[in-house]
């Protein structure tokens, strides 16, 4: 168990988010960051998400001019970001200390002490994160236990990566409160056991529209194509942590090999059902990990289904 555990660290980009009083910041820091997101509570203090004034390494700078270039297609995201909740012990939250739970399978949107490990904590961050002002619309306990996910969006993709950072940090908070840990690991455990992922869902104006299904199919297309470059950029290590996670088991895709489908769970991009039936409407790529950049998995997207050009690896 020890050993499975050993990688489950999440390894998030180095970009710096913490509320503070902007009034009372030094001009010399002034300078020194990027002010990409002010969320403001009821009461008037705000969150303030915070980058490195950098574009050679500031993925928010690259990502904001590909969202101005893209802008006349009315790009929409949304995206489902899975976690794991650890005790300090290193284990699952509430998990047996001898042996395992049960398998997978009632846990899942489940409901009752033995099935939803941690539901305090996910209550008390949906709460934290409406109260700032973060663009968060969902939540439901994920198919291993002691896994969840929440949802941001619909959105434009800068607004998804500002919103989606600053409901991470909001989590790790809440999380300290509780004595709990946090991780986005794409895969927390080795064996029968669900990974970790951040999948997004896309469309554009002509895919809402009608006889959209076409142009979202065009999309695919282009994603079939760039799909390693893709996997280079959707998680925080470069396409490693993806590699553990994506072995075409426990609802992925295989990490080296695109495939699509309809309403398909194993599929890198998956295409709703009511997509399908309607003629119009969005697609979800699956293969983005728990801990990717949200601002390279929105430049990498519009890169190759918008703006026909290579993906930003660095």
């Amino acid at each position: 168990m020890g050993r499975a555990l050993s990688s489950r660290r999440q390894r998030i980009p180095t970009y710096i988010y913490f509320p503070f009083d902007y009034t009372r910041t030094p001009s010399s820091l002034q300078t020194t960051f990027s002010y990409c997101a002010t969320l403001t509570s009821p009461i008037g203090v705000p969150l303030v998400c915070c980058i490195f004034n950098s574009p050679d390494c500031n993925l928010r700078f690259k990502c904001k001019e590909s969202v101005r270039q893209a802008d006349k297609y009315e790009p929409l995201f949304g995206i489902e970001q899975e976690y794991t909740l650890f005790d300090l012990d290193g284990r699952p939250l509430q998990w047996p200390q001898n042996g395992f739970p049960a398998p997978q399978g009632p846990y899942y949107c489940g409901v009752g002490a033995d099935r939803a490990f941690g539901r305090d904590i996910v209550e008390a961050h949906y709460r934290a994160c409406l109260y700032a002002g973060v663009e968060i619309c969902g939540t439901n306990a994920e198919v291993m236990p002691s896994q969840w996910e929440f949802q941001i969006g619909v959105c434009k993709g800068l607004k998804l990566g500002d919103d989606l950072w600053m409901a991470r940090y909001i989590l790790n908070r809440i999380c300290e409160d509780f004595g709990v840990v946090a991780s986005f690991d794409p895969k927390p455990l080795s064996g029968p056991w669900n990974g970790a992922g951040a999948h997004i869902n896309f469309s554009t104006n002509q895919m809402r529209n009608k006889n959209g299904i076409e142009h979202i199919y065009k999309a695919v297309d282009k994603l079939a194509q760039t799909h390693l470059a893709h996997m280079k950029v959707y998680d925080g290590n470069g396409g490693l942590d993806n590699y553990r996670r994506l072995v075409g088991v426990c609802e992925t895709c295989v990490y080296d090999k695109f495939s699509f489908g309809v309403a398909n769970r194993k599929a890198s991009v998956r295409i709703p059902i009511s997509s399908a039936e309607n003629g119009c409407g969005y697609f979800e790529d699956r293969r983005p990990a728990a801990n990717c950049d949200p601002y390279a998995v929105v430049d990498a997207l519009l890169h190759s289904i918008i703006l026909d050009s290579a993906v930003n690896s660095s």
